[in-house]
């Protein structure tokens, strides 16, 4: 199968990733490169994401650093605007920016409550809140909601990190039949254990063997957008081979 970069007047589908300077972020945005779409990465520090985009353009792919702070909708609307003018609207959103607090409920201050549902919940639907006009308006559109699996199985000392996994799980179900008028396509993807900076590196340690790497969920995700027109996944979870963490 060709790739897009194979075609020269072939319309680049540009893609906006949230959270994109590094993990999973980063591999879904090197992965849609490499299929030749306009990539538009966004995350809080930018040298970071000059970074990724230099690593992008080093393996022939178009990239575009925008910087962000997910949890303040001035900000998101900012880089929107900024995108539509460079390409004239998003193709597909990627919602990946998230953020994380692994303690006790009784430990968790309302100051982190705060901050998590702001980032991974709040911040998905500013972004969702700026695409979908336009894309509706075209007929068509992706949104790619990049959840976890404490959204399906039950973690302790993670309660903050999942009721804002649950919450952007719930987000996509009702978008999904919301949108489908406009052929707008709304996928939730659950990855399970993944070796990414969200865990503390003892951790990550310990369980590199069972963890799954970023770069294979984000193969899962451009996999799904390359599937045939007439059809769209819903859902996916995504294991690593070993099964779940405990």
């Amino acid at each position: 199968m060709k790739s897009i970069q194979d075609t020269a007047d072939i319309h680049r589908p540009v893609v906006w990733v949230t959270g994109a300077s590094r993990g999973i972020g980063k591999e879904i945005s090197k992965h849609f490169a490499f299929i030749g779409c306009e990539v538009c990465i966004s995350g809080r520090k930018l040298n970071t994401l000059n970074a990724v985009v230099k690593e992008i353009t080093k393996l022939g792919g178009r990239a575009y650093a925008f910087q962000m702070d997910v949890q303040h909708p001035r900000s998101v609307h900012g880089v929107y605007l900024k995108i539509h003018k460079k390409f004239g609207g998003v193709d597909v959103l990627v919602n990946n920016a998230g953020i994380s607090s692994f303690k006790p409920f009784l430990d968790t201050t309302m100051k982190e409550f705060e901050a998590i549902i702001e980032t991974n919940l709040l911040g998905s639907i500013s972004c969702v809140k700026e695409v979908v006009p336009e894309m509706a308006e075209r007929k068509s559109g992706w949104i790619f909601n990049i959840i976890s699996m404490v959204a399906r199985k039950t973690y302790e000392s993670s309660s903050a990190y999942t009721a804002s996994k649950d919450g952007l799980l719930g987000l996509g179900k009702v978008l999904r039949e919301e949108l489908r008028q406009y052929h707008i396509k709304v996928v939730n993807i659950l990855p399970g254990a993944t070796e990414t900076e969200i865990w503390h590196p003892k951790i990550r340690e310990k369980y590199a063997d069972r963890m799954m790497k970023p770069k294979s969920v984000a193969a899962s995700v451009v996999a799904i957008f390359q599937m045939p027109p007439d059809l769209v996944v819903d859902e996916m979870v995504v294991r690593p081979m070993q099964g779940d963490l405990s």
